[in-house]
């Protein structure tokens, strides 16, 4: 018996809806990277991007658990002396409420152009309405 290896025409992209509001950031970004690479397929293969399209809506309703409101930190450097700047994650949620789940996803995924281009399948929102309509995306219910 032969192994299969899925070929691009054997693969079908879905498209689902996930509702972030009260979901716990790390929990959620798990099982969407999860459903992005395609993981839950069984013709799933790791050289293959076989993963679903992702629409997450309310994100700017996330949840996070203990204190990490206040304590996570988000890090980035300008390239100069003393240009470390930190932004911790209220405040971050406060001006870019998708970032928090994206960096999650990102990180998540492979460091690589497949990782890119999973990500790139990965489509949050703010608020309750997105442009994706056309797609009819299935509500999709995640275990927690």
């Amino acid at each position: 018996m032969k192994t299969f290896s899925p070929t691009p025409k054997d693969i079908q992209h879905e498209w689902f809806v996930v509702d972030a509001a009260d979901k716990v950031l790390g929990r959620l970004a798990s099982q969407i990277a999860h459903r992005l690479r395609g993981k839950h397929k069984p013709e799933y293969a790791p050289h293959m991007d076989n993963g679903d399209y992702i629409i997450v809506v309310n994100c700017a309703k996330i949840q996070v658990t203990g204190t990490k409101m206040h304590d996570k930190k988000y890090y980035r450097h300008s390239g100069w002396v003393g240009g470390l700047k930190t932004t911790p994650l209220e405040d971050m949620m406060a001006k870019k409420p998708t970032f928090a789940l994206m960096n999650a996803v990102r990180g998540m995924l492979p460091k690589t152009k497949l990782g890119r281009a999973m990500l790139k399948k990965l489509k949050v929102y703010a608020g309750s309405e997105h442009p994706h309509s056309a797609q009819q995306p299935k509500p999709l219910t995640l275990p927690y």
